[in-house]
């Protein structure tokens, strides 16, 4: 039986996968196009509707021939993402990006389009035309030039930086939540239910190793009922196992040893981080789009700013959220069972705002925005969530110290301004305004 470990990776190979879909489109447009024939023959088509057999080939290789070159189309159209999301954005985000369905739907409609005229063409002969499915095909045509424009117009608006933060941010919010509600399902116990500081009877190692991209934690708490032991996973999702390392604990005295291969089986390892278990890694990509703004290649500030209102719009969420730094799991009757690495409040705020700081240190506007951002997280986030809000506060303040020398430059720097610059924010020293008389 395969193991949850090799589902899981299926599952994502399908869901990146940009080949699968259209070819599955080729496979149900022949036979689409098989059943028009067959309805051609019982079906009377009206006089009007009805073609000969010069038309109806000449109408049919035209479409075979246009959904071809649509297909080139949209393959150079991803290839420009391609460049676009390496130059200027994140190779991060290929990773979502992958999973675009709109795309994929328009690669299946075309490849369909094109296997259902294709199919067509060898009933045409001299007193054979299937009228219905010539007709059909045209229906097709249609279809796939309103969705072709659909397609564009996504594509245009959608390659912007600020457009890209915002599918990424609610990307990620939707796993956190996901996460939320796996997590409220489980009777979580107090950390001190299992400290952790014991030596563990035994352990699994990684085979091969990878980025810790999931695991199932009902499999885990099944395993470690059935023999009666508690399970710690040893790293949590997005962390690079190396080949060999501990991989999962086994505490406790089992009644019968636990397979280490089964158990290896409830931790999915691959090439890479994914977001399916990982809200952080949603978070990882607006910093590295930020950061890309801010590199001296690009040089702009003003799409960090932007890139940080979602950074702000994440944080605040995940600030009210319910946040371990591991999870202890029991059973019905209070035993625990499985121990999980978690995040805390303190590691997502030191991602989301470290790099942006160190790399935009120089921009006045970024300085601004940030503190703009961290100075809205006090009043937005539990009382002992706030010291770690105020340490942030004062990196900042000794790295503006430290880049601007000038009284008033620094001054200005450290001046909250949700614009970063002409927010509304009054200049230090600038007497206030008044209306006129």
């Amino acid at each position: 039986m395969p193991t949850w470990s090799f589902r899981f990776q299926l599952g994502q190979y399908v869901r990146t996968s940009l080949w699968i879909l259209p070819v599955l489109g080729l496979a149900l447009g022949a036979l689409l196009g098989e059943g028009a024939l067959a309805l051609d023959d019982m079906v009377g088509i009206p006089t009007g509707w009805r073609y000969t057999a010069t038309t109806a080939t000449g109408v049919l290789t035209a479409i075979v021939g246009a959904m071809v070159a649509l297909l080139g189309f949209v393959v150079t159209i991803g290839v420009l993402v391609v460049q676009q999301a390496t130059g200027t954005l994140s190779p991060r985000y290929m990773r979502l990006w992958y999973r675009n369905r709109l795309q994929k739907a328009v690669l299946s409609l075309f490849a369909g389009t094109f296997a259902f005229a294709f199919t067509l063409l060898r009933r045409i002969g001299p007193g054979t035309v299937p009228d219905l499915g010539v007709t059909l095909a045209g229906l097709a045509v249609a279809v796939s030039l309103v969705m072709l424009l659909v397609y564009l117009n996504r594509f245009v608006h959608d390659l912007r930086p600020v457009a890209i933060a915002d599918r990424v941010r609610r990307t990620g919010l939707r796993v956190l939540g996901t996460s939320l509600q796996a997590q409220g399902r489980c009777t979580l116990l107090a950390e001190a239910a299992h400290p952790g500081h014991g030596t563990p009877a035994d352990v699994v190692r990684s085979a091969d190793g990878g980025a810790l991209q999931g695991m199932d934690v009902g499999g885990l708490m099944r395993a470690a009922a059935r023999h009666d032991c508690v399970l710690v996973v040893a790293h949590r999702v997005g962390d690079f196992v190396p080949p060999g390392a501990v991989l999962i604990e086994i505490h406790g005295a089992p009644r019968t040893p636990p397979e280490p291969r089964r158990l290896a089986g409830l931790v999915a390892l691959g090439a890479e981080r994914t977001v399916e278990q990982d809200p952080a890694f949603a978070l990882r990509v607006l910093v590295d789009i930020a950061s890309r703004a801010l590199s001296s290649a690009v040089n702009d500030p003003t799409t960090a700013v932007q890139v940080l209102n979602h950074i702000d719009a994440f944080l605040h969420a995940v600030g009210g959220s319910e946040l371990r730094g591991r999870h202890v799991l029991g059973d019905a009757d209070g035993a625990p069972r499985a121990v999980v690495p978690g995040r805390n409040w303190e590691e997502y705020l030191e991602l989301g705002v470290t790099e942006v700081r160190e790399y935009g240190v120089g921009s006045l506007q970024v300085c601004r925005r940030l503190r703009a951002l961290l100075e809205g997280l006090l009043p937005g986030v539990p009382a002992e969530r706030r010291p770690a809000v105020r340490r942030q506060l004062t990196l900042l303040d000794a790295a503006v110290e430290r880049e601007f020398p000038d009284a008033f430059r620094r001054s200005l720097a450290r001046t909250g301004d949700r614009q970063g610059i002409g927010g509304g924010s009054p200049s230090p020293g600038t007497p206030p305004r008044h209306g006129p008389r």
